[in-house]
């Protein structure tokens, strides 16, 4: 093992032990990202080659654990690399495709949203998080330390390069049929994650981060021939239903300590020739 991969999994063990007491203590998930040899194409569509070999991550469960209900439409998230980017792709079951929000850097978990936070040493601070909604309205922000510990969301830090796209199997904002989901591609190139030479990009083979997605879900009624937020009785939209690959053990996804981790695989070598 090496000294990188020993030093994320000791600092995990300590902030583990460190962590919020509210909520139930979680087992974090990981995810094997394999080395791709040729990069996908970034339409949104996830049916480039380069996908094929990868493998799809567990479904989504609650934020708060398996000791909630299941998420109702099933979510789930493939990672690949190579030395220019991190690849992400996302497929989202959803009956009712709705958006609202067109400007960049707004925030973006007012509507549905597929949310991704990346914290490359495992330190708990300095990481960075990204949503993006069914109009492909991205968000990215930095954060240099939770906010519980007096964090500030940096809306200044944009990916230079990215390249992201969504693809919507269904109609947006139309209620009167029924949708099939939409799907998330990303190409992040490793220079985003270099936070001013802190972290060694690209990740050598074997190197782990720490990792997690979201998803969030709100409970949608129809009004006037579009979507609209449902209500309580006080009149206030209900609570939304967040839904996450590692579980948290509490609804705040900004305990890095308690996110999931993903592995970077080598490269596989060509085949050899016949003699």
């Amino acid at each position: 093992m090496d000294r990188s991969v020993m030093r994320v999994l000791t600092v995990a063990t300590t902030l583990w032990a460190t962590a919020p007491t509210c909520g139930i203590a979680q087992v974090p998930r990981r995810y094997q990202a394999p080395h791709v040899a040729t990069a996908p194409s970034v339409d949104g569509r996830l049916d480039d080659p380069a996908w094929r070999g990868v493998p799809w991550s567990d479904p989504f469960v609650d934020i708060e654990g398996e000791a909630r209900p299941a998420p109702t439409f099933r979510t789930r998230v493939k990672l690949a690399w190579d030395r220019q980017h991190l690849y992400i792709a996302a497929e989202l079951e959803e009956p009712d495709l709705w958006g609202t929000i067109p400007t960049r850097d707004a925030v973006i978990f007012h509507d549905h949203d597929f949310e991704w936070f990346i914290d490359p040493d495992g330190d708990t601070n300095r990481y960075f998080e990204l949503e993006i909604n069914a109009l492909g309205t991205v968000w990215d922000l930095f954060l240099d330390r939770p906010y519980r510990f007096g964090g500030k969301a940096d809306n200044g830090w944009n990916i230079a390069g990215l390249q992201s796209a969504v693809h919507l199997d269904g109609t947006l904002n139309d209620p009167r049929d029924r949708d099939r989901g939409w799907t998330v591609e990303m190409a992040v190139p490793w220079a985003a994650f270099a936070d001013s030479g802190r972290t060694l990009v690209p990740p050598a083979p074997g190197a782990q981060w720490r990792i997690n997605f979201s998803r969030v879900q709100w409970l949608l009624d129809v009004r006037d021939g579009g979507y609209a937020k449902r209500r309580g009785a006080d009149g206030k939209p209900l609570p939304e239903q967040n839904w996450v690959w590692s579980p948290q053990g509490t609804i705040n996804m900004h305990i890095p300590e308690r996110w999931g981790f993903v592995e970077f695989l080598a490269p596989t070598p060509p085949p050899r020739a016949s003699p």
